[in-house]
């Protein structure tokens, strides 16, 4: 079919370069006399392949990333993954906002890059034990065990940036969601409070190794605000092994949920709208 409409073409300029008449020419063929002079231009007599079809795709797209900020992407992924850190596009994300780029490319953006250029895998082999103990906690019944963790950087149309504490009863599935304007001490231990108030509070705690949760690495042998807190409520803080964040996989799967079913479905501009689709979110799961 396509050397049928190649031949056309010749035709059609032949006929037109012996002096016959545009008219008479697209008459005859069925076309517009827009598609005879396109050919008319293109015909090349050196070229026997100007009467082949061109792509119509462009050249480039004005809201395509930089090759300056793919570059970077790439170097902060393989950094990441050569470390044995996170390596997934919202952790490239948080990265490549720590490094001041500027504008700042989204998730799905990362993930495009990522794909485009192989970076995808996940790391092979099966996996190697740290030789690490850490003791399952029990979660016989509610409130003895909860997992917390905190979701951003993330951000409302305006810009308002906010972090999520999020909170889940391993026993019942319940959650707390609390957003916070920042992961400091006190912004963590007013969190946690409001958190417990509504979910209740448990015997134990389990969280990663934020420094937030632990203290601060200038006095690794004091006892941060989250600590004492816990431990004046009578609530036993656990913290699992660096690098094994499937010690806490029940509330990180629910950030993943939380995300997916609040964060990119939800629209909301205002604090006022992220607090009350939080708990909307929070009473609906």
């Amino acid at each position: 079919m396509s050397r049928e409409i190649e031949q056309e073409r010749i035709w059609a300029v032949q006929r037109f370069l012996t002096g016959e008449k545009p008219a008479a020419i697209c008459a005859s063929l069925g076309r517009s006399r827009a598609w005879l002079y396109k050919w008319v231009q293109r015909f090349r007599p050196e070229d026997p392949a100007w009467c082949q079809a061109q792509s119509r795709q462009p050249y480039g797209h004005s809201r395509r990333t930089s090759a300056e900020v793919e570059e970077l992407v790439k170097l902060v992924r393989l950094r990441l993954y050569n470390t044995g850190l996170f390596c997934g596009a919202q952790t490239i994300q948080w990265e490549l906002d720590d490094l001041g780029v500027r504008p700042l490319p989204s998730v799905r953006s990362i993930n495009r890059i990522l794909s485009r250029h192989g970076l995808t895998h996940r790391g092979t082999g099966r996996y190697v034990p740290k030789g690490k103990p850490y003791p399952k906690l029990p979660a016989g019944f509610p409130n003895q065990t909860h997992q917390a963790d905190f979701v951003g950087p993330c951000y409302l149309q305006g810009p308002i940036r906010f972090y999520s504490l999020n909170v889940v009863d391993v026993h019942t599935g319940r959650c707390a969601v609390e957003p916070l304007p920042s992961y400091s001490a006190q912004h963590t231990i007013d969190g946690f409070w409001a958190n417990w108030r509504r979910l209740g509070i448990p015997r134990n705690l389990q969280v990663d190794n934020a420094m937030v949760f632990y203290g601060s690495p200038s006095h690794p042998r004091g006892m941060g605000p989250l600590i004492r807190l816990c431990l004046h409520h009578q609530v036993e803080p656990w913290f699992i092994p660096p690098s094994e964040p499937w010690r806490n996989g029940v509330v990180e799967k629910f950030n993943d949920h939380y995300e997916q079913k609040l964060l990119a479905r939800v629209t909301m501009t205002t604090e006022a709208e992220l607090k009350q689709g939080s708990l909307d979110f929070e009473h609906k799961h």
